[in-house]
């Protein structure tokens, strides 16, 4: 392909990740001001292929994309796709244009795309190209300790939202107009059928979502984001547009400020402070788990403490593995809450420490053995917040308590009237006494009968026995915790990763 000559207009790359947005899109905003713009996504087959990715997550991503082109092209260039590996896309846009220069968020994912970005900054140094990549998700990269982090944060998402560009100076004006190319679907990239999610993708519903939060369900966020029955209204549902970047974490701490002034001047603020600054908080930890993963890219495939990993090493059991997946362990709880997460690919955040507690402590699960089915599971799956918190609800951190959450203890505060199970164990759906939805094992076999649930056909039996799993666990992981090296090496996480208040 032959270069463009005779322009002196420099084409501005805007590399779109997980960042599927035009409203505080500073690479897209920067670029625009500079010169035609070149909006690109690629879908690159080795992360679509890696053992995290599901089709549920590409089915969001897919439907961000069509919205994203729609938006761009109203500004004046729609958005090019192209399906292969970077940087061999900006080789063929290189050929095609004399002079180029890259934009991009810098991202903080698994070690798929932190080597297909080091890749794309080796191909852009080597090549001459100009690469400038912009802080995202209020993490910073290279930092050497956390003293000091929320001012960095602070600084970052606390200012004002950048506006959308107006508009776009297109392609068209190089003299060569690239194919926009297909937004490819599942079956186009043989990811198989399309799990369904429970929320639809794109800006124009992250917003809606964020304004329905802001001025209607947040006001019971605190009080109801524990159970899985008040959870899916009551929780912001801000997480799968964070994973894919349809809102920037700056918009959604400065509406969520911008309401709180509101409702102040209004006289209003009464009911509405505590779950307004409980979602903020939850915004600082979102940052600073994933500034975890930014920091210690290891951890996607150890123990902050790498002893921890000896703990269950050569003890997987594949049964309890499988019974856990399915949602078949025979604690209603457990499955039922697993049942829905695979169903919608949400789940509240205690439910989900719940089903992580019970595979490493109840089944003494090593957590790198189920992390990327999981993480296929979840659409808003976010490397940052997922192999820290796995670490974390496991005990291999060295500096978090250990945390075993009793499965019966968590269904009678959460679900006292058995609601969700029986919705979604339709297996205890005709048992009439609550307690036995919630412990089943208790009836009798004649109350089996009774209720058309036989244990061991119509549902399982327990696979274990929760007291000497509960003791097995606690036990060996204080053992580890308590001995002097352990500990030493604690105080050295708690100083590269540790919260400062």
């Amino acid at each position: 392909m032959n270069k463009v000559m005779g322009t002196q207009s420099e084409v501005q790359i805007v590399w779109f990740k997980r960042d599927l947005r035009v409203r505080d899109h500073e690479p897209l905003s920067r670029a625009a001001e500079r010169g035609p713009v070149l909006p690109l996504y690629v879908a690159e087959p080795d992360i679509i292929g890696a053992p995290d990715f599901s089709p549920r997550h590409w089915a969001l991503i897919e439907g961000s994309l069509r919205e994203l082109r729609r938006k761009l092209a109203e500004r004046g260039q729609p958005l090019i796709v192209r399906h292969g590996k970077m940087p061999a896309v900006l080789d063929d846009f290189r050929e095609q244009y004399a002079n180029i220069r890259l934009w991009a968020h810098e991202e903080t994912g698994n070690h798929w795309t932190a080597r297909r970005d080091e890749r794309v900054r080796d191909w852009a140094s080597d090549h001459g190209v100009p690469f400038t990549e912009v802080p995202s998700m209020g993490v910073t990269r290279g930092l050497e300790t956390r003293d000091g982090w929320v001012d960095k944060w602070e600084a970052m998402v606390g200012n004002d939202p950048i506006p959308a560009p107006e508009a776009l100076r297109p392609i068209s004006e190089t003299g060569s107009t690239p194919d926009p190319g297909k937004i490819p679907s599942c079956s186009d990239l043989k990811l198989g059928p399309c799990a369904v999610a429970l929320q639809k993708p794109g800006e124009e519903a992250a917003r809606e979502t964020l304004d329905s939060f802001l001025n209607e369900r947040a006001r019971s966020y605190h009080t109801d984001m524990s159970s899985p029955l008040t959870a899916e209204e009551s929780c912001s549902r801000m997480s799968v547009h964070l994973a894919y970047g349809t809102i920037s974490l700056r918009s959604l701490v400065n509406a969520k400020r911008e309401r709180r002034e509101e409702l102040e001047s209004k006289g209003e603020a009464k009911g509405w402070r505590q779950p307004l600054s409980a979602f903020e908080s939850r915004l600082h930890w979102h940052s600073h788990f994933i500034q975890k993963l930014e920091d210690a890219p290891r951890i996607e495939h150890e123990s902050f403490i790498p002893e921890f990993d000896e703990l269950r090493e050569g003890e997987f059991d594949e049964e309890l593995c499988e019974a856990w997946k399915t949602g078949h362990t025979g604690f209603p709880m457990v499955d039922a809450c697993m049942r829905y997460l695979r169903r919608t690919g949400w789940l509240n955040f205690r439910m989900r420490a719940m089903l992580t507690s019970f595979a490493v402590h109840h089944c003494w699960l090593d957590w790198r053995k189920f992390k990327h089915f999981y993480a296929r599971q979840m659409a808003d799956y976010e490397p940052g917040i997922h192999y820290p918190q796995l670490q974390m609800q496991s005990g291999t951190t060295g500096i978090n308590s250990i945390r075993i959450y009793n499965p019966m203890k968590q269904a009678k505060d959460h679900d006292p009237d058995g609601t969700f199970i029986r919705r979604w164990v339709p297996e205890l759906s005709g048992i009439e006494e609550t307690e036995y939805v919630h412990e089943p094992w208790r009836m009798s076999t004649g109350e089996q009968k009774h209720h058309g649930c036989m244990l061991g056909e119509d549902y399982p039996e327990r696979i274990l026995d929760p007291d000497p799993a509960y003791r097995r666990a606690n036990s060996r992981i204080l053992e580890l915790k308590n001995k002097s090296e352990i500990k030493d090496k604690a105080e050295d996480i708690y100083e590269r990763h540790g919260s400062r208040k």
